[in-house]
């Protein structure tokens, strides 16, 4: 059986999808693979899912039979060996939650990422002294200082995406809520996480929006979630959406639609970067 990890990377998600679009442009059936590769049909839908990592005998294996020329079999296991080196993530894998490993993931290699907040600062944009408090404060099932310290530090690495010499577009719309929770009594904290968030919505790749209370109720008020869009033709618009104990992780084209509709939705009727550049000072200053 082929070898299970924490989370697929990216690229294991799309060798996994671009696997069974071959074996189905080849009129084969996952049943006929398997009898390939004399394993068990379940174990080729885990390739082509990337809920294993791809073994390159039975990528050679299936290639062939799918009637891939040579050269490019020889492409295509150069990737696939790429793909299953560990992100470098799994060095936290003490601490981060298999869901959340595909996340970090997906994070790293998109081209946009535009995502709803309605309770605090987005990670990427969190400063140590708030991400400390928030998960000090159990909010991820985080107990213990040491167990803490971990998350920090993996949120910190996380946020070196947005320092690249061409980092991702973030795209994020936040509700007023997220100003108005106190996340510790000291208010040096909050103070310095809108600093944070002034500075980096005055960079060019970063469009920063508050859902303002007074504009009333908006389609996005259920939970967070975040779109991500990739450089890569293979892989689709992915969202995500968290809950308390995991994360959904939507594909189809319907669901990405709604999403994107919502996003959009909500973009238009919240505050302008302008005004919330304003919002965040005004907040700023009651600190």
């Amino acid at each position: 059986m082929s070898e299970r990890r924490a989370a697929p990377t990216v690229g294991q998600v799309v060798l996994g999808r671009r696997l069974q679009e071959l074996r189905e442009a080849a009129g084969l059936t996952r049943e006929q693979a398997a009898r390939i590769l004399r394993v068990a049909p379940a174990t080729v839908r885990r390739m082509e899912i990337a809920e294993v990592a791809l073994k390159i005998p039975y990528l050679q294996l299936l290639l062939t039979a799918y009637g891939v020329p040579e050269d490019e079999v020889a492409a295509f296991v150069s990737l696939a060996e790429e793909a299953n080196r560990p992100g470098w993530w799994q060095r936290y894998h003490d601490v981060l939650p298999d869901w959340f490993s595909l996340y970090v993931s997906l994070e790293g290699a998109a081209r946009i990422i535009r995502s709803y907040e309605p309770h605090f600062v987005p990670g990427l944009l969190q400063t140590e002294e708030y991400a400390r408090a928030v998960l000090a404060a159990g909010t991820v099932g985080t107990v213990g200082e040491e167990a803490v310290e971990r998350h920090v530090a993996l949120r910190k690495e996380r946020q070196g995406l947005l320092e690249r010499p061409d980092p991702p577009h973030l795209w994020v719309v936040m509700d007023e809520t997220v100003l108005r929770r106190p996340v510790s009594i000291d208010g040096s904290v909050m103070r310095e996480q809108l600093d944070k968030l002034l500075e980096f919505g005055a960079r060019d790749r970063v469009t920063l929006q508050i859902a303002e209370f007074a504009d009333g109720p908006h389609p996005g008020t259920y939970a967070p979630f975040t779109l991500f869009r990739f450089a890569e033709p293979e892989l689709p618009d992915l969202v995500v959406t968290e809950y308390l104990t995991g994360a959904l992780y939507l594909d189809s084209r319907g669901e990405v639609s709604t999403h994107l509709e919502v996003l959009d939705h909500m973009t238009a009727l919240a505050a302008s970067t302008r005004r919330t550049e304003e919002i965040l000072r005004e907040y700023r200053d009651r600190f």
